[in-house]
């Protein structure tokens, strides 16, 4: 069984490396991929973040691999790199288009087999397949919706750990009841508690702006925040089947309250972004 990351998780203060990547991921391919580092230290202030903070986010997602030097109209900057832009360029299906699987099409299984000389790329395969949200069926044998083929398979190849998977696509046709066996594959306790966190910590965002208009400044930093929470629940949700889950499923209230905030935030957001950065 997979087990999603700890509760506390999402209701504990958002790193600020998270917070940038999704400023890039929102507004920054719009203009090329790149920010400036003074305007990223002045849009992150609106969310709560120091200067020094983000220069220190900034360095250790430049060691990383995801932000590259640019200058910005003159002035030091950083782009995205090119890793970082497919990534949110995939995330992009999974965060604001999820789709939600039918029970009738299907599982895709993903089956591994690493030797003991090459036991880091067994973590690094396993890794990648948690943060993917795939279930785990047994030992060496892992499960997702159908529809994740082309995702789950461009990941691995990108990882360069395909060789060591074979991949089938599969129906459930015996056993226990659909709903027993895909808990048995998730640990859907943990999964129900992200979700109320996630509707804990934004229900009372939705009732601040209920009847009111947001302030730009004040949109955009609840625009981030929101988007920076939420990105990770469709991938430890995987868009599993409704069929497959408990009756009056939490996630549903979730994706409906991010669906409404999205909807009254991102407008005044990208005003508050676009006042800053050509300021």
């Amino acid at each position: 069984m997979t087990t999603v990351v700890e509760t506390q998780e999402i209701l504990a203060p958002v790193p600020p490396r998270r917070l940038i990547v999704t400023v890039y991921g929102l507004y920054a391919r719009e203009r090329g991929g790149a920010l400036s580092v003074a305007a990223l230290v002045r849009l992150l202030d609106a969310v709560g973040v120091d200067g020094q903070a983000v220069r220190s986010a900034v360095s250790r997602l430049k060691r990383r691999g995801l932000l590259e030097p640019q200058r910005v109209d003159g002035a030091a900057g950083y782009r995205l790199s090119p890793l970082l832009t497919e990534v949110l360029a995939e995330g992009d299906e999974r965060i604001f288009s999820r789709r939600r699987a039918a029970a009738g099409e299907g599982w895709l299984l993903v089956a591994f087999s690493v030797p003991e000389s090459a036991r880091d790329q067994r973590h690094r395969l396993r890794s990648l397949l948690i943060r993917l949200g795939l279930g785990t069926v047994a030992p060496g044998l892992w499960v997702a919706p159908a529809h994740l083929e082309a995702e789950v398979s461009h990941a691995l190849e990108r990882a360069g750990l395909r060789g060591y998977t074979e991949l089938f696509r599969s129906r459930h046709v015996g056993g226990l009841p659909l709903r027993e066996t895909v808990a048995s594959w998730w640990d859907l306790d943990a999964l129900h508690a992200q979700y109320t966190a996630f509707l804990e910590r934004q229900e009372p965002v939705l009732r601040t702006w209920e009847g009111a208009d947001p302030t730009p400044a004040q949109a955009f930093a609840d625009h981030v925040s929101l988007v920076t929470v939420w990105r990770r629940l469709p991938y430890l949700d995987p868009g599993l089947p409704l069929d497959a889950l408990p009756t009056a499923w939490v996630g549903n209230r979730a994706e409906e309250l991010f669906g409404t905030l999205r909807a009254r935030l991102a407008g005044p957001a990208r005003e508050y972004f676009s006042l800053v950065v050509d300021s």
